[in-house]
């Protein structure tokens, strides 16, 4: 039995590593983003939030738009983690085809995925096109907010990083041309 144990415990250590390795090479940061949407055409840059979260937390207008990757079901409660249950928007792929057409870029363009803090939505966004033919899809790390500090007087605030703690634009207030809506 520790054989076995010592082989799982193995077979789990080499793994973390691919998995960071992976999340890194998929993963970019705020201001490479920031660069490749100034710089290059052929980047599509989606805010992957729930609209009602960009709603309290702030919208940056450097994105061509926001297509929810996962969506809130507002009749589920999850008492586990005390909020509303998550379920993948079931247009995401469709939804993401019809950016890429509206700015004349098919399946090969990248695709940047910004979600609060890159790891909820943002990696598994960027996984899930990349699964579904888009292999050029890719996530911003630290997302929109970015991490919570861990201890001090800011203790649990999201100040450490992300597009709104680099300095990057953004505002209070969505683009109402850019926001996912069910009613157009």
């Amino acid at each position: 039995m520790d054989k076995l144990l010592q082989k799982m415990f193995l077979i789990a250590a080499l793994a973390l590593p691919v998995c960071s390795v992976y999340a890194e090479k998929i993963g970019i940061s705020t201001l490479e983003t920031q660069s490749l949407i100034q710089s290059r055409d052929d980047v599509l840059f989606v805010d992957v939030r729930d609209p009602v979260e960009i709603m309290f937390i702030g919208f940056t207008d450097a994105v061509d738009v926001n297509i929810p990757y996962l969506m809130v079901d507002r009749s589920n409660w999850d008492e586990s983690k005390q909020r509303f249950f998550l379920y993948r928007n079931p247009n995401f792929v469709k939804d993401i085809q019809a950016a890429l057409a509206k700015k004349g870029l098919d399946e090969n363009a990248t695709i940047i995925t910004m979600c609060r803090s890159g790891s909820e939505r943002g990696l598994p966004s960027a996984e899930f096109l990349q699964q579904n033919g888009f292999k050029n899809a890719r996530y911003v790390v630290h997302g929109f907010q970015g991490d919570r500090i861990k201890e001090g007087k800011e203790a649990g605030f999201r100040t450490k990083n992300g597009w709104q703690n680099d300095g990057l634009p953004w505002g209070s207030k969505p683009n109402t041309d850019k926001i996912y809506r069910v009613d157009n």
